[in-house]
């Protein structure tokens, strides 16, 4: 039985989840409130609409007779267009509104974890009262991440004693308008992403990824939604053991037992510590860029896993290719501050080389494809090592040329993995 898959999201992590089922027994259509040039050319068919909107999704799930349907970003979710989808009978792989409050509301994520013990839990305080939380920040003994408690698409958080000190800290607060915020340490230590399949209570996890938020080489400039990332060819990567991996895991599989009812990706992002790893925050869907670190190296059907949870099955064990990838964002210049609109994209799917070329917020018009005030788009390479892979890359971003873009050429090279692994290795005292 054919399927028809609908694919919410206009950005790169949904052109991966659009290649990831193109060739499977499904027909795709999408919707988006941008129409991704990539994903419009795999998708029957694509409708332009606000993906908040329940109302507008919900007719267009019905209007193309849709039997599963993909969330792709947090948006939709926090706007319960999960729960709208079940309710008119389309089966929807992601999570409903309030179990994606363990993304939408960092307060009640870190409740959670304190009420259900669940390991990996940094020291924590939420406040409604900008000056109570800035009391806060002058008694704690030691350095603080400010987090505010709803979305802010991942450039919402300040760390004290990193990107800022504890009186601009306290600035940023008053300064905002956010009505809840969290404080909790600041974790030391090198982050990394595990991504888990779940469905009907039983999960399964991805190859562990490291995105670069930092605009800048070097780990420098403002926070982004993310400028690349890169995985191994094993599940670890090159500064974890096998059992870093695996206590990772365990901290999912105590999350998913306490989520009776949790349907989607959760996404779990770690800090790696002198004492193992800590939770920095958990995401209802898949990460922008690591879906397109992972998508590419499944060799599962994705569309086999999306059956088997909209028929009451937990997902199938996944087989992942022992390849490596390097992802690597190309942004308009100025991101994330002030970024400028209105370059050309000299690249396209077939002029990618062996790299793979993901579309993400572009503008295409009669005479070609042109940047907007967000993320370009991302290519990736895969090999059978990290320094291949970012080799790839670079080959890609070379034919795409870099007028009015601005990329991280870092990410991936053999010395800044060296650095993360000396950072390990000196927080354990090796």
């Amino acid at each position: 039985m054919r399927e028809n898959v609908l694919l919410i999201g206009g950005g790169g992590r949904e052109h991966a989840i659009a290649r990831a089922l193109e060739g499977s027994e499904a027909d795709i259509y999408a919707c988006a409130g941008n129409r991704n040039p990539g994903i419009a050319r795999i998708a029957s068919d694509f409708e332009t609409l606000e993906t908040t909107d329940p109302d507008a999704v919900v007719a267009y799930a019905e209007e193309v007779e849709a039997t599963i349907a993909v969330v792709g970003p947090e948006a939709p979710l926090a706007a319960g267009v999960a729960d709208a989808l079940e309710e008119v009978g389309v089966y929807a792989f992601g999570p409903k509104q309030a179990d994606a409050r363990i993304e939408t509301d960092k307060a009640f994520q870190r409740r959670f974890m304190a009420e259900n013990d669940i390991p990996g839990c940094p020291d924590f305080e939420t406040f409604d009262d900008p000056e109570a939380a800035c009391e806060y920040i002058d008694e704690y003994d030691g350095d603080l991440a400010i987090k505010p408690a709803g979305l802010t698409g991942g450039k919402g958080v300040k760390v004290v004693g990193d990107q800022v000190t504890a009186e601009e800290g306290k600035e940023y607060i008053r300064d905002s308008d956010y009505d809840r915020i969290v404080l909790e340490e600041r974790l030391i230590g090198e982050e990394f992403t595990v991504q888990a399949f779940v469905a009907n209570g039983g999960f399964e996890t991805a190859p562990a990824v490291q995105d670069h938020k930092r605009a800048y080489e070097g780990d420098e400039g403002p926070n982004t939604g993310g400028m690349g990332s890169y995985t191994d060819a094993t599940r670890e990567l090159p500064f974890m053991t096998a059992e870093d991996y695996e206590e990772a895991v365990s901290i999912i599989e105590a999350t998913v037992d306490a989520l009776d009812d949790y349907t989607g990706i959760l996404y779990g992002q770690f800090m790696l510590t002198a004492d193992g790893p800590k939770v920095v925050e958990f995401n209802a869907r898949f990460g922008d860029p690591e879906a397109m670190n992972t998508l590419p190296v499944l060799e599962t059907d994705f569309l086999d896993v999306l059956v088997a949870a909209r028929n009451g099955e937990t997902p199938p064990e996944l087989e992942f290719a022992e390849r490596a990838t390097v992802c690597k964002y190309a942004v308009p210049e100025g991101y994330p501050t002030d970024p400028e609109a209105g370059a050309k994209v000299q690249i396209d799917e077939e002029g990618a080389g062996d790299a793979l070329l993901y579309y993400a917020s572009v503008d295409e018009r009669d005479d070609g494809i042109y940047t907007t005030t967000s993320r370009s788009f991302a290519v990736v390479g895969v090999a059978d090592s990290i320094t291949e892979a970012e080799e790839i890359a670079e080959d890609a971003l070379a034919v795409a040329g870099e007028e009015g873009l601005h990329v991280r050429h870092d990410i991936g090279k053999p010395d800044l993995v060296q650095r993360r692994i000396d950072h390990v290795e000196n927080l354990r005292g090796n």
